[in-house]
């Protein structure tokens, strides 16, 4: 099978001049990006066209297809955003009902208010001792599934690397003809590899991909675990529930439409690097997330959760919830004071994403951090009940929320007022309040307590005064 980057590297060798897209014509060779540009190409001549694959781009999107045997498999190069998008667009007709969990990503709501859907939120999991979204089973599910649900969108893993029941799931799912939507994006690298058989830590293999379970639409990361480049994803669609034709309408409606070729390029080598070395990366995965979890075993303070607390060996949770520290401070410390830069802060945790392609002095690193941090850290003290995300009532639908006249007002004004904008904890995009929803005593004391702790919170304007106290609300008549 022609691999697409040496087919990009062989153009760029030949004698063939570009007379056509892009402006830089090959030859930017004076800057740093100089083997990028090199491959950067237009739809020409024997590289196919991503919007209506025959050639090269097909045979690549197959290639990908045999590692997770799917019916089909799409090239993304608009993130795994776009293949939410078109998922969710797909799956439900325009005002229709869809079931989610509250703790899905901001791609899903953009869906939602696209296509003008109802949402129904599947009952609250919320883990309390971290405050972080848990796992659903099938009979969450199957007790909110009403007649009017057209599908189920199911985030797992989490950020966090919590994994659902996918297969009882699908199985509910299918027995009302519906269509499971699963965003798998953190999980690209399941279903790879064999156990492992040295696993003193606990993880002795990956969970299994969302498509082997059964689910109809299943959207990948590559860039976030896997040896892809940022921007990079894949979408897989399986059975006959949804229409293939219309997923791949909605595909060309959200996805660019000169996309990149460095980026095509870059996942279809990624996909051969699996096919070649799948069985490598994930015995190093687990390899390093054993000696992680086995190195800091005995720690009290600052704490590493086992694979009970966490099925994803790729996410290294680490827990601070009995010591003075919060988890923003760990992972200022980790990354001001050890060069360690981890992948976002919760209240009373940090979360480091390992791969196959980490090296053992990374992990070394990391594993002498958390321990030297064990011997200084402080039990108790500031630690305190954790700040609850509480359902906020809904005034109005998402979409109309969301056109409709806004104005500012102060935080401390904003009680019984319907927001007009998303505010959200980023990573991972978690709404704290959605278009359409009631500001609520609570509410806003939450969105109080996260700034104070210095969380990134999303959505917050200045108010008339100038201070950044401001949220945007539906004007009121």
């Amino acid at each position: 099978m022609p691999d697409l980057y040496q087919e990009l590297i062989s153009l760029a060798e030949s004698d063939m001049y570009p007379f056509h897209m892009p402006g830089h014509k090959r030859n930017c060779l004076s800057t740093p990006l100089e083997g990028a540009f090199r491959c950067d190409i237009t739809e020409i001549d024997g590289f196919d066209n991503l919007h209506d694959e025959a050639g090269i781009i097909l045979q690549a999107e197959e290639r990908a297809n045999s590692l997770y045997g799917a019916d089909k498999t799409y090239f993304l190069v608009n993130g795994s955003t776009s293949g939410v998008l078109a998922a969710v667009s797909s799956a439900v007709r325009k005002g229709g009902t869809v079931l989610a969990a509250r703790a899905s990503h901001k791609s899903f709501y953009h869906a939602a208010y696209l296509r003008d859907l109802d949402i129904r939120y599947l009952p609250d999991n919320t883990e309390k001792e971290l405050n972080i979204p848990g796992r659903y089973s099938a009979k969450d599910v199957e007790n909110c599934l009403t007649d009017d649900v057209e599908a189920v969108f199911i985030t797992s893993p989490t950020y966090e690397g919590k994994c659902s029941d996918i297969r009882g799931i699908a199985e509910a799912c299918h027995k009302r003809g519906i269509a499971l939507i699963v965003d798998e994006a953190h999980g690209a690298h399941f279903g790879f590899g064999k156990e492992y058989s040295d696993a003193k830590g606990g993880f002795e293999a990956l969970p299994k991909s969302a498509v082997s379970e059964g689910a109809d639409l299943v959207i990948h990361s590559t860039h976030k675990t896997l040896p892809s480049m940022t921007q990079t994803a894949l979408i897989h669609v399986q059975g006959n529930i949804v229409d293939k034709g219309l997923l791949k309408r909605f595909l060309r409606i959200y996805q660019s439409s000169s996309p990149s070729y460095v980026l095509m390029s870059s996942i279809d080598l990624c996909m051969k690097e699996m096919e070649e070395k799948g069985d490598e990366f994930v015995r190093n995965l687990l390899k390093y997330r054993n000696k992680i979890q086995e190195e800091t075993a005995s720690n009290q303070l600052v704490k590493v959760l086992g694979h009970d607390d966490n099925e994803d060996a790729a996410k290294v949770l680490i827990s601070v919830k009995d010591a003075t520290m919060t988890g923003q401070q760990l992972y200022d410390i980790l990354r001001e004071e050890y060069a360690l830069q981890l992948e976002m802060a919760g209240e009373k945790f940090a979360l480091a994403i390992i791969s196959g392609w980490d090296t053992e002095e990374g992990i070394d690193r990391l594993i002498r951090a958390i321990n030297d941090l064990e011997k200084k850290a402080i039990k108790g003290g500031q630690s305190s009940e954790h700040t609850e995300l509480v359902m906020p009532s809904k005034a109005m639908k998402l979409s109309s929320a969301w056109d409709s006249e806004k104005e500012v007002i102060s935080l401390s004004e904003a009680t019984g007022q319907v927001a007009g904008e998303f505010i959200n904890l980023y990573p991972p995009g978690t709404p704290i309040i959605a278009p359409g929803e009631v500001f609520s005593k609570e509410i806003l004391d939450t969105i109080k307590t996260y700034l104070g702790e210095g969380l990134n919170v999303q959505g917050i304007v200045e108010d008339n005064k100038g201070n950044k106290e401001g949220i945007i609300c539906v004007r009121q008549k």
